[in-house]
């Protein structure tokens, strides 16, 4: 009998040809122009983080430093059980709700208009863009000023031409006065993303359901309304994300007053009038546990659109 031997199968790294790189090293090679902005990226967001994460369990005042000490929890216990802080959970959560869904209304019924052929549409989905790249602080400046001042704004204006009342915008509805610049601000978002899914239908199944005779409301009930469900996902989501952390505008219109402080205005608060760091941290994490909890349903959102883009195609 005659014994047979194997030879061993070499590993990835040790296979490679003489002079040639290894597997491993040639996907370090790869990766290696993108570890200093890897770098750039954990200094500049994740080591402030976890700095902001660390002050929250101290007592610390930034007036008497040396008083500070380890409180554990009694900060974030603080936040969700003092009125004031609670109020501005509450006006972040009001805030949210209406300026995302008013904006996803308004959005669609922009899109819906956009999705149509018309002369000078490309300069009307310009002109209907241009309120989102205005930057924010500009943008609560001009609804200040321009619209709702009681001696000058263009509301009272008309109202005046009209022979109507002359009421203080901001005074009198102070909350619904944030709540229509963030609006006028975030509906070419929502129009951008929900135009975006009406030009990705399918237009033969469309022709059919004409053809059969459908009426153009039983299309959009019955085809457009859910292809767009996950678009309308995604728009909400990324909204929530955004108007969760708004401050330019709480802080342009009204300064925080009248009821309208929001949770990121009431970190502010706590941090730079009072000097209550620990608080302000506490709070901080608080909002940033809650954009990345919606951040991860937007996202899983946006895996599911590419994953039915790539099954179409």
């Amino acid at each position: 009998m005659t014994a047979t031997t194997t030879a061993p199968v070499a590993s990835p790294d040790t296979a490679a040809p003489a002079g040639r790189p290894s597997a491993r090293l040639r996907a370090w090679a790869t990766r290696a122009p993108l570890l200093p902005a890897l770098i750039f990226m954990i200094v500049v967001t994740q080591l402030p983080f976890v700095a902001t994460l660390v002050i929250s369990f101290f007592d610390w005042n930034a007036l008497y430093p040396d008083a500070r000490h380890f409180t554990g929890l009694d900060n974030y216990q603080e936040v969700l059980t003092d009125a004031d802080l609670r109020h501005s959970v509450w006006t972040t959560v009001l805030l949210t709700v209406a300026v995302v869904l008013a904006g996803l209304v308004l959005g669609l019924l922009l899109a819906l208009l956009l999705d149509r052929r018309f002369r000078g549409r490309g300069i009307v989905r310009t002109l209907l863009i241009a309120p989102f790249l205005v930057v924010p602080v500009a943008a609560a400046l001009l609804w200040k000023h321009v619209l709702y001042n009681p001696e000058y704004g263009l509301l009272n204006g008309l109202s005046h031409y009209v022979g109507g009342p002359q009421p203080d915008w901001i005074s009198s509805a102070p909350l619904l006065a944030v709540e229509a610049s963030l609006v006028w601000q975030w509906t070419p978002f929502m129009m951008l993303i929900l135009l975006a899914g009406l030009q990705s239908r399918d237009h033969e199944q469309i022709e059919a359901a004409r053809v059969d005779g459908a009426s153009d409301w039983q299309i959009f009930v019955h085809l457009t309304l859910p292809h767009l469900r996950r678009y309308l996902e995604l728009g909400a989501l990324l909204g929530s994300i955004h108007i969760v952390q708004n401050f330019d505008a709480v802080f342009t219109i009204t300064s925080g007053g009248l009821g309208t402080a929001n949770l990121p205005y009431t970190v502010y608060q706590s941090f730079y009038q009072a000097h209550e760091n620990g608080l302000a941290s506490a709070a901080g994490v608080l909002v940033v546990i809650g954009s990345i909890v919606i951040a991860t349903f937007a996202l899983r959102v946006v895996s599911s659109l590419f994953r039915e883009e790539v099954s179409r195609a």
